[in-house]
């Protein structure tokens, strides 16, 4: 609607287009996975947090502030920038290789979080169907430099390009371990703890979403967590099918799923701005303004 106040993104950027994508949740998995091969990372949510205990609010937690962050008013995800930094400021932790303690908002720790995510998101929705182009895809890493700077970055020292998220995850990788904490993040993801009645359901549905997420990580994740995964095009194929097979639940019956961000959204809008990414495979017009980092 005309006036309406479109967000830190909006219906123009892929982020927008992309985010309302259900194997997003996917996505989330395989963020987690990544992100527990950061010794320092994992053992300041370890650390903070009762992660056994409140993994799936965690994950709900973070999928709260990228549905805010992505559909909210530019005032909701600036106060939810807010609140993450505000909590982050407050926290520390002891690295397990040294016992020194360092702050949770460490620079350093904030890429790694944030470029494991992107990484994550742009890697699945590729991976399953979504159809963006190379340029696109630069895009989608450009535009979430807003997103670091909500958690507390500078938007020039975050990778701007698929190329140079390549490049970023090259630089690290040497310091990557998969030690106690991330084994304990490894058996968690693969067994959570449900009460008896549910073990069934988590076996049928919890259980191939995880293993999606696992097998859709780089060859030295797997190396490094010592789990071998299906063969890469196995993985693809079976991201395509599920993509697929969610893709086919009506988006207005996903979307009614609390807090509704993008029901939020359109209604504020207007009926043109529902997310598809299948609207970028026929509309270039989506790309026509610059990033907002």
């Amino acid at each position: 609607m005309s006036g309406a106040d479109p967000g830190l993104y909006g219906p123009a950027s892929v982020t927008w287009q992309c985010h309302g994508d259900p194997v997003m949740w996917i996505a989330g998995v395989r963020a987690l996975y990544l992100q527990a091969l950061h010794p320092r990372a994992v053992r300041a949510v370890l650390e903070n947090s009762d992660f056994r205990r409140d993994a799936w609010g965690r994950l709900l937690r973070t999928a709260d502030f990228v549905g805010t962050v992505t559909y909210g008013t530019t005032d909701a995800a600036e106060r939810a920038g807010a609140r993450v930094r505000s909590i982050h400021r407050s926290l520390s932790a002891t690295d397990p290789a040294t016992g020194e303690r360092f702050p949770v908002d460490d620079p350093e720790l904030l890429l790694w979080v944030h470029c494991a995510q992107i990484d994550s998101f742009l890697h699945i929705l590729r991976r399953s169907g979504v159809p963006l182009t190379p340029a696109q895809a630069d895009r989608y890493v450009d535009e979430n430099r807003v997103n670091a700077r909500l958690v507390g970055l500078d938007p020039a020292g975050v990778p701007a390009g698929t190329a140079a998220l390549a490049a970023y995850f090259d630089a690290v990788r040497p310091g990557l371990a998969a030690g106690p904490d991330a084994r304990a993040v490894d058996e968690f993801l693969r067994r959570p703890p449900v009460p008896p009645l549910l073990v069934p359901g988590r076996n049928v549905l919890w259980r191939p979403v995880a293993a999606l997420a696992y097998g859709s990580l780089p060859a030295y994740a797997h190396q490094l967590y010592g789990r071998p995964a299906p063969p890469p095009r196995t993985v693809t194929r079976h991201l395509r099918l599920t993509g697929t097979l969610l893709r086919s639940i009506p988006a207005g019956l996903r979307w009614q799923l609390p807090p509704g961000h993008i029901l939020k959204a359109i209604q504020r809008m207007g009926p043109g701005s529902r997310p598809s990414a299948y609207t970028l495979r026929t509309s270039a017009a989506i790309l026509v303004r610059p990033g907002r980092a």
